[in-house]
C-alpha cells in the first residue's frame, strides 16, 4: 500500500491547524512520553513544529533515554525536546517552570495487573500523585491525566456504548480489577487537587487502540492477531471469541488528543476510543482476511482476562464539543498496522 506513517503526521497536523499556535511560548512536561501513546503525540508534536514554526518546549520523563534514542533518534535529537532520566514512582519538582503537564506514564502490563497487583495500583495511583504534585509545583496551567475505560467496570449487555455519565464501576472485590480501580483513584485525585489547588485537570478516558509503534507481541489481541497473521500463520483465539471492543486509530488518537489539551474547556472528561465494534471472533477473521487469509479458529477456552464483555464507548461528548472524529475505520488500521510492521499487500 502507498501510505506512510507521515501520511497520518501530516492529517493530524492539519486537523489542528488553527490550534498549534497555542503553543507557542509555552513550556510542556511528559510522563510516559516515550510509550505508545506518548510517542504518537511527540511524533506529531515534531511534525507540527517543523511545519509551522512553533517554537516548541517540551521535557520528557522516561526511565531510559539512552534506549529511545536509538529507538528514535529524530525525536531524541530534535531542538524543542529534552529527555530526562527518571522513574514515575521517584521523580520530584525539578525547578522549572511549565504550563503544561501530560501525564502518560502508566503500568499497562496484564502481567503485572494479574500476578503483581499492588505494583500496578502504587505505579497508577502513587506515580499520578507525583505528577499532580509536579504541577503544583512547577506552576502548570493544565494538568492533562490519561486515564481508562476501565473505570466504568463492567459495561451492561444492553448498553451499546457506553457514555460519560454512567455511573458504574469496576467490582473491587476482585483483585483482576486493580488497574481499572487504580484509575479510577487517580481520576479523584485529579477532582481533590482541582478543588484544593485551583489546578485545571482534564482527563482522557482511553478504550482501545490499534495503529503503527503499537508492539505485536504484548498482551493485546489485535496486534497479536496482525502478527500472526503476516507470519501466515492461523489466527487463533484462544478463548470464546465472545467479548466486544472496538480501536481507534492511533492517528485519530493523537488528534483528539492534542485537541483536548488545547480545546477542552477546565475540568473535562472525554471518552476517547472508536464505536465500531467487533467481537474478538470477528477481529480474527477480518485481520486473516486482510493479511493474507491463512485462517482463523477459535479454541473456547476460558477467558482469564478482566472483561469478557463489551467496551466501546460513546464517544458524542468529545465529538460534539471538541469537533473531532474518527476517520479511519478498523479495516484499514489493521492494513496500516500491518504495513508499518513490513506486511506489502
Amino acid at each position: 500500500m502507498t501510505w506512510t506513517l507521515d501520511d497520518d503526521l501530516a492529517a493530524i497536523g492539519s486537523a489542528l491547524a488553527d490550534d498549534w499556535s497555542q503553543l507557542r511560548g509555552k513550556r510542556l512536561y511528559i510522563t510516559g512520553g516515550t510509550g505508545f501513546i506518548g510517542r504518537w503525540m511527540l511524533e506529531a508534536l515534531r511534525a507540527a513544529d517543523l511545519r509551522y514554526g512553533i517554537g516548541v518546549d517540551v521535557t520528557v520523563l522516561t526511565r531510559n533515554p539512552a534506549a529511545f534514542a536509538t529507538k528514535a533518534p529524530h525525536l531524541t535529537s530534535h531542538p524543542g525536546f529534552r529527555f530526562v532520566a527518571g522513574d514515575i514512582l521517584a521523580f520530584e519538582p525539578d525547578g522549572q517552570r511549565y504550563t503544561h503537564v501530560l501525564h502518560a506514564a502508566t503500568e499497562a502490563s496484564a502481567d503485572v495487573n494479574m500476578n503483581r497487583p499492588m505494583q500496578m495500583f502504587d505505579t497508577v495511583v502513587d506515580g499520578t500523585r507525583r505528577a499532580l504534585d509536579f504541577a503544583i509545583a512547577a506552576g502548570a496551567e493544565r494538568f492533562f491525566f490519561l486515564s481508562s475505560g476501565a473505570v466504568y467496570g463492567a459495561q451492561p449487555a444492553a448498553m451499546t456504548h457506553v457514555g460519560e455519565d454512567w455511573l458504574g464501576g469496576p467490582d473491587p472485590r476482585d483483585a483482576r480489577n486493580t488497574y481499572a480501580e487504580a484509575k479510577r483513584a487517580a481520576e479523584l485525585l485529579c477532582a481533590i487537587y482541582r478543588k484544593s489547588h485551583g489546578l485545571d485537570t482534564i482527563v482522557a478516558r482511553i478504550f482501545a487502540l490499534l495503529g503503527p509503534l503499537l508492539g505485536l507481541d504484548i498482551h493485546f489481541a489485535a496486534g497479536n492477531f496482525i502478527r500472526d497473521a503476516m507470519a501466515g500463520r492461523t489466527v487463533r483465539v484462544e478463548g470464546a471469541g465472545t467479548a466486544v471492543r472496538s480501536y481507534l486509530y492511533a492517528a485519530d488518537l493523537t488528534t483528539w488528543l492534542w485537541a483536548m489539551l488545547l480545546r477542552a474547556e477546565p475540568g473535562a472528561t472525554y471518552n476517547v476510543g472508536s464505536e465500531e465494534a467487533v467481537s474478538i471472533a470477528e477481529l480474527a477473521a477480518r485481520t486473516a482476511a486482510l493479511l493474507g487469509d491463512a485462517g482463523h479458529e477459535v479454541l473456547g477456552k476460558p477467558d482469564p482476562g478482566w472483561n469478557p464483555g463489551r467496551y466501546v464507548p460513546s464517544t458524542a461528548l468529545i465529538q460534539r464539543e471538541l469537533g473531532v472524529a474518527a476517520t479511519i475505520g478498523l479495516d484499514e488500521a489493521i492494513r496500516r498496522t500491518a504495513a508499518w510492521n513490513g506486511w506489502t499487500r
